[in-house]
């Protein structure tokens, strides 16, 4: 406290009990693919090449223009924007077709921000996949993970352990590309469920601007952009359904509802054409029905949001004095940000009470867990769940007194 010598009207800045909970970014996005090292890289507007004289450096009489350099092989690159990409990988060609048209379709659909890590050659196997994977666990901000194109389960499998591991990410999948049937097995491959990756099927037509023809594409860059205009939106927790994929103008192979009706049970993501309209139109996690409560898209990745904010905002916590002081601060501060998020319509209930819960007093935290240097916080939350099967009713109705 201030010492105060002589008579007056003193006035004191007191720190806020209240520390607002922020929400964490949910839509920055990690792709892992190949840039050949020849790649032709876009010349920079008036620079050129120079010899060691000074002089410019010419070709057949012109001048030969200063390109920007290549990214390095293996270390992630923040961008945000297709320029971005064109500049640090060059344009749509033939070393980094896949990519390319990944990253065009993230920024095409929604997405803002997105990290890349090129591998120089063929294959993308596991052994080139799991140090870009390793260096990922350093970036926080990082919230889905993808390696386009790629079959291989050993990938695909790990890209999943990654995103488990962290617990604040989540893997989109792109399903076998010449799937055999319309079965699972033929489309999932031996690749696990888990309820923190998702798996999109068939693959999506775009057009090629080299080759100006239409070619199939791996659908999860595209869909990785549609979450995030789906986050910025809605939210996240409304499914990443029902919504169209900007820039594709078909699909490798039409399904049937027949077809989705074997597939949707096993968190297969039907991508469907409606009225010209390239529509997705799936929102399970992999595995669908054996993942139970974390069966949709929308649960996992809202959960993953609210640890990580939870996560995030109450570091101040740590090494204050634990006293029933501290419990209410924690009460008030993790219960205003869940109150947000249900007047944002991500929880269920009509009143607050009905949507969550914050404990923390002494029933869960008696002596022997303060005597640990412990504060344990319950919370329970009723997340709203995607109406998934709409079903009317109709019946005919000859009128009052008829």
């Amino acid at each position: 406290m201030a010492q105060y010598l002589s008579p007056g009207v003193y006035v004191e800045e007191v720190p806020s009990a209240i520390k607002p909970i922020a929400g964490v970014g949910t839509s920055t996005a990690a792709f892992i693919g190949v840039v050949a090292d020849n790649v032709t890289m876009p010349a920079i507007p008036g620079q050129f090449e120079r010899t060691a004289s000074g002089k410019i450096k010419e070709s057949n009489g012109q001048p030969v223009p200063l390109t920007t350099k290549l990214a390095a092989a293996g270390e992630a690159t923040l961008l945000t924007s297709w320029d971005a990409f064109r500049t640090n990988f060059g344009d749509f060609q033939a070393g980094n077709s896949t990519l390319a048209h990944a990253v065009y379709g993230f920024f095409n659909n929604g997405g803002t921000r997105c990290w890349v890590t090129r591998l120089a050659n063929e294959p993308v196997d596991a052994t080139a996949v799991t140090p870009a994977l390793a260096q990922f666990e350093a970036i926080d901000e990082i919230a889905l993970v993808a390696v386009p194109g790629t079959q291989d389960t050993a990938v695909q499998t790990a890209v999943i352990d990654h995103c488990a591991q962290m617990e604040d990410r989540f893997a989109i999948l792109d399903g076998q590309q010449n799937a055999a049937s319309t079965t699972v097995a033929a489309i999932k491959g031996s690749v696990g469920n888990s309820n923190y990756a998702a798996m999109y099927y068939p693959w999506i037509q775009v057009l090629d601007p080299v080759t100006g023809q239409t070619i199939d594409a791996p659908p999860s860059g595209h869909i990785a952009g549609l979450y995030a205009r789906v986050d910025a939106t809605r939210g996240v927790f409304k499914a990443p359904a029902n919504e169209l994929i900007r820039g594709a103008i078909g699909v490798s192979k039409r399904l049937s509802k027949a077809d989705q009706d074997g597939l949707n049970p096993e968190g297969i993501n039907a991508i469907r054409v409606f009225n010209g309209s390239v529509t997705v139109w799936g929102g399970r996690t992999l595995g669908g029905d054996a993942n139970n409560e974390w069966k949709y898209i929308s649960s996992r990745r809202f959960m993953n949001f609210l640890r990580e904010s939870i996560d995030q905002g109450t570091q101040w916590v740590v090494l204050e004095p634990n006293t029933p002081d501290l419990w209410a601060r924690i009460r008030r501060n993790v219960g205003a940000f869940l109150d947000l998020q249900w007047r944002a319509g991500a929880l269920f209930g009509n009143t607050p009470a009905e949507a969550f819960y914050v404990r923390c007093d002494e029933t869960t935290n008696p002596p022997n867990v303060r005597e640990q240097g412990m504060v344990v916080t319950e919370i329970g939350i009723a997340i709203v769940q995607p109406a998934e099967f709409v079903i009317f009713r109709v019946s005919q109705w000859t009128g009052p007194g008829q």
